[in-house]
C-alpha cells in the first residue's frame, strides 16, 4: 500500500491574498486637549492626525504604538486601554489599512516633532471636527467612551 500524497495544488486552486495592513494609534489626553501630529507627507498632508503607522514584522501592536509616538513625538508612552479597532477598506487612500487604536499616558520624554511629523498641536477634544484618515470618527468615538469605556470599530451602530 502506498502512503497518501497530495496533489499540489492546479493553478486554479492556488489563491494570492492581499490582506490589510496593520497599523497603529494612539490617543494622549492632557486635560482637555489631546495630542496631534501635523502630517509632513502625503496622505493628509498639513493635515492632523493622531501619533501612530505602521507595524513592524516581529512586533506586538502595543510595541509599535510606543515606538511610532516616540518617533513622531519624543515621547515615551504606555498603554492604559484600547479604544478600539478600526478597518474601514477606505481609511486609508494608500491601501486597506487596519488600526489598533490605543488610549495611552506620556511616562517621560520631551515634545518634539520628528519623522514624519511636521508638528505636535495639543487640540482641544470637543473642536477636532476635521483630522486625517478616519480620525474625527475616532476622536468622536472617544469622547463617547470617556463616559462609557465601550470598545468600537469601523462599522459599529453609533447612537446620537
Amino acid at each position: 500500500m502506498q502512503p497518501l500524497i497530495a496533489p499540489e495544488n492546479p493553478p486554479e486552486m492556488q489563491m494570492s491574498h492581499r490582506n490589510p495592513t496593520p497599523t497603529v494609534d494612539a490617543i494622549l489626553q492632557k486635560g482637555s486637549k489631546v495630542l496631534m501630529v501635523r502630517r509632513k507627507k502625503d496622505p493628509f498632508k498639513g493635515m492632523l492626525a493622531l501619533p501612530g503607522g505602521f507595524v513592524n514584522e516581529g512586533e506586538t501592536v502595543e510595541d509599535a504604538m510606543k515606538r511610532e509616538v516616540l518617533e513622531e513625538t519624543s515621547l515615551e508612552v504606555e498603554p492604559i486601554d484600547i479604544l478600539g479597532v478600526y478597518s474601514d477598506p477606505r481609511r486609508d487612500p494608500r491601501m486597506h489599512t487596519m488600526t489598533v487604536v490605543f488610549v495611552a499616558i506620556i511616562i517621560g520624554g520631551r515634545e518634539k516633532a520628528q519623522d514624519d511629523a511636521a508638528s505636535l498641536e495639543w487640540v482641544e477634544l470637543a473642536g477636532i471636527e476635521k483630522a486625517a484618515f478616519d480620525h474625527a470618527q475616532i476622536l468622536a468615538d472617544y469622547r463617547q467612551w470617556k463616559g462609557s469605556a465601550g470598545t468600537y470599530w469601523s462599522t459599529k451602530r453609533r447612537h446620537s
